[in-house]
């Protein structure tokens, strides 16, 4: 296991964060653009950022990372939901504990149910203040994956490890008001704990492509024919992502029309995707990247003309929603309360789970230009207004600020 390196030298007020990430970072998507924002946000403003994380991951220029050990029978990334976890988390918890001593962090904040379960007995351990940062529901996120059923005695006790970590947790973030509000409703949790900290994009970088000479060879390049409307998805591939609704709802309007193209970026199981495209009779109509390194995501989202968003975890964040409205693209979503929370009146919205309801709203976006340019502004100032990065991080650091004074009138009553 490499050394800890020193503690940098810290400015007057600034503090020193360990965040827990149980999960392969960095990867490319949902979570892990969080834990990487919210890290260079804090860092822009002269705080230290130490992340632990599992063995698996890039290191993202100018953070601090620590890596646990490798386990032998498992040596690929972790996406969602895999009893491998399991192990991969007693050794992240081992990893973290070995940073406390040396990086003396001011604070504690540990991303996911998992890294706030490590994150709770570390706090207690070194008398540390702790935040929880969590997207989504634990046990929901595994019904989804297929990884428990809901009826099964593994969900109960999932569910009642969520508990115990809701209710312990000093300071819960949620990414998004849906789980704000479910952790009230079904764990008791008291609002005064809990801080709806949404995902945010940077909108300087996330931004309406020049359509020039250089774009056109790009779009070329990937294999889009140039007069081809492009329909364009960024994310997981994945039954809960609703990836097979996607290519469902394409294979409807090929049949209809012959001026689109789809653009599906992500991974994993591209293979099994792909394979279903051709079966649809759709495989020449589709472009499948694979992985998007994030620094590329633009690019390739600048291709597009509309974008969708077929999710169907009601649950989970979406950030993906962010990316596409920052790019100035109108979005067709299934209409869960996550996508409306992003999007707003500004959506175009489908019946949860309906692939011909998906091809009819898509439908509807593809045969009006003027709804498409309308959305596509209304959406890209809605990401300016409400979504910076710099507003979500000064209340990380007030809740950070909170937490450390709190701590401090504790001890000194002891």
């Amino acid at each position: 296991m490499p050394e800890i390196e020193p503690v940098p030298d810290q400015r007057e007020g600034a503090f020193h964060i360990l965040m827990i990430a149980p999960t392969s970072f960095f990867a490319d998507y949902g979570c892990h653009v969080r834990i990487l924002e919210e890290a260079r946000y804090l860092q822009s403003q002269g705080h230290q950022v130490a992340i632990a994380t599992y063995h698996k991951g890039r290191d993202p220029k100018g953070l601090t990372i620590y890596r646990t050990l490798p386990i032998p029978w498992r040596t690929g990334y972790e996406v969602g939901s895999s009893r491998h976890k399991i192990a991969f988390d007693v050794l992240l918890g081992a990893r973290a504990a070995l940073c406390m001593p040396q990086w003396r962090p001011d604070v504690i904040h540990a991303h996911l149910h998992e890294g706030a379960l490590i994150g709770l007995a570390l706090s207690k351990l070194h008398r540390c203040p702790l935040v929880c940062d969590l997207q989504g529901s634990l046990t929901a996120e595994m019904v989804d994956h297929g990884f428990v059923g809901r009826d099964s005695r593994a969900y109960r006790a999932f569910y009642r490890l969520e508990a115990f970590i809701n209710g312990r947790a000093p300071h819960i973030l949620t990414s998004t008001q849906q789980t704000a509000e479910l952790l009230q409703r079904e764990f008791g949790c008291a609002p005064e704990r809990i801080s709806y900290i949404p995902d945010c994009v940077n909108t300087d970088v996330f931004a309406p492509p020049v359509r020039d000479d250089t774009w056109r060879a790009y779009k070329a390049a990937m294999g889009i024919p140039l007069d081809r409307t492009v329909v364009v998805y960024l994310g997981l591939l994945a039954d809960y992502q609703g990836t097979g609704h996607l290519l469902q709802a394409a294979a409807t309007l090929c049949r209809q029309r012959d001026d689109l193209h789809f653009l599906i970026a992500g991974f994993p199981n591209v293979d099994r995707y792909q394979e279903q495209a051709r079966q649809l009779g759709i495989g020449e109509r589709c472009t499948f990247t694979g992985r998007v390194p994030y620094g590329q995501a633009p690019d390739v989202l600048g291709l597009g003309d509309v974008a969708v968003s077929p999710k169907l975890s009601s649950t989970e964040g979406a950030g993906k929603l962010l990316n596409y409205m920052a790019m100035g693209l109108p979005t067709v979503a299934f209409d869960l309360p996550v996508s409306r929370e992003y999007l707003g009146d500004d959506g175009i919205y489908a019946a949860a789970r309906d692939s011909d309801a998906l091809a009819q709203s898509l439908a509807l976006l593809l045969d009006d230009d003027e709804l498409r340019r309308d959305l596509a502004e209304r959406l890209r100032n809605r990401a300016q207004r409400h979504y910076a990065w710099s507003t979500s991080g000064e209340r990380i650091l007030g809740i950070y600020r909170d937490l450390c004074h709190d701590h401090r009138l504790k001890r000194r009553s002891r």
